[in-house]
């Protein structure tokens, strides 16, 4: 049964549990790998997860002149090889949504994987695991059609259509917060 990663934008409480998950888990090097971002932290507490999208298509990719960027099966777009990374860092000029990072002592691109470990064995990412709020889930294809048909999901969420300008279609997906949809907030 396929499973992904969904994002309910409203839900972010800006604990940053999801970061403290990210560090800890092994492979990691204690280096976070998603991002939380206070949306205008001069005027209120709204916060949001940042997270790879882990594209179909995915522009890192794309952008590798020695394919050292691999897409699973399953979808989820892993972290430069190491033994194939030049280090040109051509990937994270690539992502429109600014998510690769370089090491610069390791010379390599690194970016959430979707703990892949983890999640090619139907074990929710470790920043899922332990989200308080539901913000982050790790739910069923069934699941997920389940939340568009209740909540009329499409319109406002990322991740649709193929021919976006960004890069359309990913396997995560996003609600985003109700006041753009003109939806009271739902948690």
């Amino acid at each position: 049964m396929k499973q992904l990663l969904y994002i309910e934008m409203d839900n972010c409480i800006g604990c940053r549990s999801c970061l403290a998950a990210c560090t800890q888990c092994g492979g990691h090097d204690e280096r976070n790998r998603n991002y939380v971002y206070d949306v205008n932290p001069l005027v209120n507490r709204q916060t949001i997860p940042l997270m790879c999208l882990h594209c179909v298509n995915p522009a890192c990719a794309r952008s590798c002149p020695a394919q050292a960027i691999q897409v699973t099966e399953e979808g989820a777009v892993l972290s430069a090889l190491v033994e194939k990374c030049i280090g040109c860092q051509n990937c994270t000029i690539a992502c429109p949504y600014g998510i690769p990072k370089f090491d610069e002592e390791q010379n390599l691109m690194y970016k959430c994987d979707l703990c892949y470990d983890r999640t090619k064995e139907g074990i929710p990412p470790m920043c899922a695991s332990v989200c308080p709020t539901n913000t982050l889930q790790w739910i069923t294809e069934e699941e997920f059609a389940a939340k568009q048909e209740k909540h009329r999901l499409g319109k406002w969420m990322s991740s649709r259509l193929p021919e976006n300008p960004l890069e359309g279609e990913t396997h995560v997906k996003i609600n985003l917060p109700g006041i753009l949809q003109g939806t009271e907030k739902l948690f």
